[in-house]
C-alpha cells in the first residue's frame, strides 16, 4: 500500500513538473542560448559526467560556444571559445563578475574568501589590499629566499632517495612548506582549513609582533594584522576576514602549483625530445652553477614555453571559479538573465582547433614566437581566469613552478621505474576542482654530472 501511494505521489510530481515546463516560454522564444534538452527536476545534471569539463566540452561542440544548461534549479551558461570569452569579458566584464553563494566555499573561506566574495565594496577593497600588500611584485620577490631554500631541500631529498620518488607527494609538500613559511613564518603548519589552528597562528603573531619589525621580516599574517590596525583603511578587517584571505593564498599557491608541476613532468616524459631540449637549454645556461636561481629564469625561454604548453593542455581548474551575472544582458543576440551561473571552460577554450593548430599535441614550440601568455590578456588561453575576477595569485605561484621545474631538469635525468614504458604512464585526471593526475607520478631520478 505504501509503495502504491509513493508511486502515485511521484507520478503526480513528475506530471506536474512536466506540465509546468510545457507552460514556460521555450528557449527560442526567450532567446536563451542553445543547449541540450533537459529532464524534469534535474534539468541537465545527468549530462555532466564524472569529469564535467570534458562532458561540457563535448556538449559545446554540438550546441555552440555559448550554451545554456539547467543544472537542477540553477540556470547556467557555459563559455567554450576564445571569441565568446572575448565578447563577454571585453564588453560585459562587470555583469559577469558576480559570484554565486556556495555553501562549501563559504565554509572553507570562513565566509570571507575574496575569491568567492560577492561583487561589491568588500571584494574591491580586499582585492586592493591583496594586490598592493600581498601580491605586488616587490612582495613576491621578498619571498625569493624561501622558495630557493625549499627547492634546495627538495633536490636534496630526491638525491638521497635510494629508489623511485613519488614526485606528486614531494611537490605538494614543497608548495605547502613554501606557503606556510610565506604566510605564517614557519613550515609544516598544516593547511588553512582548521579554524582553531588559524586562530592560534594569529594570536601568536599578535603576541610576538614586537619581535618582527620592518617589512623585510613580515610574513603574510604580519602584513594583514598591520593593515587591520590601519585607521585609514576603507573597511575594517576582522580576524575572520584574515582567515579567509589565508585560505585564498593557500588555494592559489599549493594545489594548483603542484598539479602544474606534475602535469608538466608527465608531458615531458611522454615527449623525450622535448625533455632533452629543455634539459639542454637549462644545463647550457647554468653551466658551472650548482642550482638555478630565480634571476636565471628569464633566460630559459624554452622552459617557459614548456610550462605554457602544460598549462594549455592541463589548466589547473578547467572550469575556473564559478561566476554569476549581476544583471540581465544580451550576448550575440541571446538573453542572459540576471543571477545566471556562468562557467568558463578553460580546457575547451585551450583545445579549440579554431585557435590552436594540432591542439591535442604537446608542442611547446608554438609559444616560442607567440605573444600568447597565461595571465588573462589573451583569450585563447585562460588557465587562471580573465577580467577583474581572474586569479590574483598567478604571479605568486608561477615563480615557484618555474624554479622547481628548472632545477628538476637541471639536476637529474628522469625515467619511469624499471619495467614501465611511456605507454604505461597513466594520464587520467582525478575528480576535483583542481585537476590532478589520478595516479601519483613515481619516477627514477639519476643525478646529472657535467
Amino acid at each position: 500500500m505504501i509503495s502504491l501511494v509513493l508511486f502515485v505521489f511521484l507520478t503526480f510530481l513528475f506530471t506536474f513538473s512536466w506540465v509546468k515546463q510545457l507552460g514556460k516560454p521555450s528557449a527560442e522564444k526567450r532567446l536563451l542560448p542553445p543547449g541540450p534538452r533537459k529532464l524534469p527536476f534535474i534539468g541537465n545534471l545527468h549530462q555532466l559526467g564524472a569529469l564535467p569539463h570534458r562532458s561540457l566540452q563535448h556538449l559545446s561542440r554540438k550546441h555552440g560556444p555559448l550554451m545554456f544548461l539547467q543544472l537542477g534549479s540553477i540556470p547556467t551558461v557555459i563559455v567554450s571559445s576564445a571569441d565568446m570569452a572575448k565578447e563577454i569579458f571585453k564588453n560585459y566584464d562587470s555583469v559577469f563578475s558576480g559570484k554565486p553563494l556556495l555553501r562549501a566555499a563559504n565554509r572553507l573561506g570562513y565566509g570571507s574568501s575574496v575569491s568567492f566574495a560577492p561583487y561589491g565594496e568588500y571584494w574591491r577593497e580586499m582585492r586592493k589590499i591583496m594586490m598592493l600588500e600581498l601580491l605586488s611584485p616587490k612582495r613576491v620577490q621578498s619571498f625569493e629566499v624561501v622558495r630557493f631554500e625549499e627547492v634546495k631541500l627538495l633536490l636534496q631529498s630526491i638525491a638521497l632517495s635510494p629508489g623511485p620518488v613519488n614526485l606528486s607527494e614531494l611537490t605538494l609538500s614543497l608548495t605547502n612548506n613554501v606557503v606556510c613559511r610565506i604566510a605564517f613564518g614557519k613550515r609544516n603548519r598544516g593547511g588553512a582549513d582548521d579554524a582553531n589552528k588559524l586562530e592560534k597562528v594569529i594570536k601568536e603573531h599578535v603576541d610576538h609582533s614586537s619581535e618582527r619589525t620592518g617589512a623585510e621580516h613580515e610574513d603574510i599574517v604580519d602584513v594583514l594584522l598591520r593593515v587591520q590596525k590601519d585607521p585609514n583603511q576603507a573597511i575594517a578587517i576582522t580576524d575572520h576576514q584574515i582567515k579567509g584571505v589565508l585560505v585564498d593564498i593557500f588555494v592559489a599557491g599549493t594545489d594548483t602549483a603542484s598539479a602544474t608541476m606534475i602535469w608538466t613532468m608527465s608531458e615531458l616524459l611522454r615527449n623525450p625530445k622535448t625533455m632533452k631540449r629543455a634539459q639542454e637549454e637549462v644545463r647550457e645556461i647554468m653551466k658551472g652553477k650548482e642550482m638555478v636561481e630565480e634571476i636565471d629564469l628569464s633566460k630559459l625561454l624554452y622552459l617557459k614555453s614548456v610550462v605554457k604548453e602544460a598549462l594549455r593542455l592541463h589548466p589547473p581548474a578547467p572550469l575556473l571559479v564559478p561566476r554569476e551575472t549581476t544583471e540581465a544582458c544580451m550576448i550575440k543576440g541571446f538573453e542572459i538573465p540576471a543571477k545566471t551561473r556562468v562557467l568558463v571552460n578553460a580546457k575547451s577554450i585551450a583545445m579549440d582547433p579554431t585557435s590552436w593548430e594540432n591542439p591535442n599535441e604537446f608542442l611547446p614550440e608554438r609559444f616560442l614566437d607567440s605573444p600568447i601568455d597565461f595571465k588573462g590578456q589573451h583569450f585563447e588561453m585562460l588557465p587562471f581566469g580573465v577580467g577583474r575576477r581572474g586569479c590574483p595569485g598567478v604571479n605568486f605561484a608561477m615563480p615557484l613552478v618555474e624554479l622547481t621545474l628548472a632545477n628538476l631538469l637541471f639536476r637529474f635525468d628522469w625515467e619511469l621505474p624499471r619495467g614501465l614504458g611511456i605507454e604505461d604512464l597513466n594520464m587520467e585526471e582525478a575528480i576535483g576542482i583542481t585537476i590532478h593526475k589520478k595516479a601519483h607520478l613515481w619516477l627514477k631520478a639519476t643525478p646529472f654530472h657535467e
